[in-house]
Parts: C-alpha cells; structure tokens; sequence
C-alpha cells in the first residue's frame, strides 16, 4: 500500500517545520509581506499545519476559513501569489522535500489560485487595503 503524503513529507513535526520556515521566509518577502502587515502570526501557524496536514491525509482537521473569504479584500495580485509559491518551493527545497511531494502540494495550491488572487497583475509589494479585515486572533 503506498504510503499517504502525510507520511511520505515525515508527519507532524516535519510539517511544523516546513510551515514555520516557510512563514518566516514570506515573513521577510518584500514582494508579499505587506498582506500580511494585520494577520495573526499564531492563527496563521496554527491554521497552515492544520491544512497541510489534512491535504496531506494526516490526523488534523482544517477548520478556518474557505480560501476565497480568507483572502477577500486584500487584492492578491498574481505576482504575489506566484512568489508566495516561490517561497514555498524554495522552504520544500530547503527541506530536501522530493520533487514527487512538491508537486502534490503544488497541485492542491494551483487550483486555488482563482480563489485568492483578486487582481491580474504581476505587481508585487502591494500593500493591505485599509478595508481588509483579518480573521480574529487565536483564543488564547
């Protein structure tokens, strides 16, 4: 029986650390970090292990919200989509994550693509809306 992508990418704690590189390394994107000026850094941490997690066929259960209301308002342009997976290939590339695991994830990311850019354009460095509202902070 082949193993589930869960396995294959080394469980949880592999997943933690690729989420919390990869939130780093968006972290100091200039070209995407503005949309992130207002989001909650430990809701989004929480939020990404637990959708990679089940995406990859792990225990977790994803429970924020839909792609597209997550990201309406914030005019996500296509270059900034495009360099946050620049991003995550180069933190999966950092992690000697194979090329057969890369493109599984790229492939659940892809077709969201339509869900999260607003704007069709190859700008990048654009800053939040000021109209954009965050999902509320983690309950401590």
């Amino acid at each position: 029986m082949e193993r589930s992508l869960y396995e294959r990418l080394g469980g949880m704690e592999s997943i933690v650390g690729v989420v919390e590189d990869f939130r780093d390394r968006v972290a100091k994107d200039a070209r995407i970090n503005q949309k992130f000026a207002r989001t909650d850094l430990a809701r989004l941490r929480k939020m990404l292990i637990d959708q990679v997690c089940e995406v990859a066929g792990g225990p977790c259960t994803y429970t924020g919200r839909n792609m597209k209301d997550a990201h309406a308002g914030m005019k996500v342009t296509s270059g900034e989509f495009n360099a946050l997976v620049e991003d995550l290939v180069a933190t999966l590339d950092h992690f000697k994550v194979g090329k057969t695991e890369q493109a599984e994830i790229l492939g659940v990311l892809g077709p969201l693509k339509s869900d999260i850019v607003e704007v069709d354009s190859s700008q990048v460095g654009t800053p939040l809306p000021a109209t954009y509202q965050p999902a509320p902070a983690l309950m401590r």
